[in-house]
């Protein structure tokens, strides 16, 4: 099995890549469309802005090969923060529309003074099943950096939730696409436990 980390200009790729090549996993770095053909699972990443996220996607050239591994081919992929949210429809955070794989629109939390923006750093994510994504975790506590997170309109695809300010979607899966709001590629054990349970999903 093969992973492939997909390069649009955002996201922390030589993090995803160094903790699959320390558990021994095959992994490349997808820069050409062809590369899709050699990887049996994707990771999205992303950080930054929704608007920005889809611009860099739209110009990478990328865009029609992964959208032909994802939704014709069914290859697993797992989505992370933005890699997440532009997996939605649209965005409150800007005006492009987003992969549209899921039926789903990205909110701003609402603004509390005691609870400043984004959401940054270690929280408890609460499973709503047993996905196998989340197998034997420890302690089920995540590193997150966010002011935006996913609402779903079918919430049968949310598989864990987290709380800061509301309740809010930290994971979801739907068919094929895996999506998490965190970042398991900076949450030590946990976060590498995530990673390696993915490649086990094909």
């Amino acid at each position: 099995m093969t992973v492939g980390i997909v390069d649009y200009g955002l996201g922390n790729i030589s993090a995803f890549y160094n903790i699959y090549k320390r558990e021994n996993k095959d992994v490349i770095v997808i820069r050409e469309p062809c590369d899709f053909k050699k990887v049996n699972n994707l990771i999205l990443p992303g950080v930054g802005s929704f608007d920005w996220a889809m611009q860099k996607l739209s110009c990478s050239g990328l865009i029609d090969a992964l959208n032909d591994a994802v939704i014709n081919k069914k290859l697993p992929i797992l989505g992370v923060c933005v890699g997440m949210q532009i997996m939605a429809k649209e965005s409150e955070e800007g005006s492009l529309q987003g992969l549209g794989w899921i039926d789903a629109k990205v909110r701003k939390f609402a603004y509390d003074s005691s609870w400043p923006l984004p959401h940054m750093g270690w929280n408890k994510i609460s499973t709503l099943s047993e996905p196998d994504l989340f197998k034997d975790l420890s302690y089920n506590r995540f590193y997150f950096l966010h002011s935006y997170y996913l609402e779903p309109n079918d919430k049968k695809v949310i598989i864990s939730e987290s709380s800061y300010i509301k309740k809010f979607t930290s994971a979801i899966n739907f068919k094929n696409i895996y999506a998490t709001q965190f970042h398991p590629e900076k949450s030590h054990s946990d976060g590498t436990k995530v990673l390696t349970n993915f490649t086990n999903l094909n």
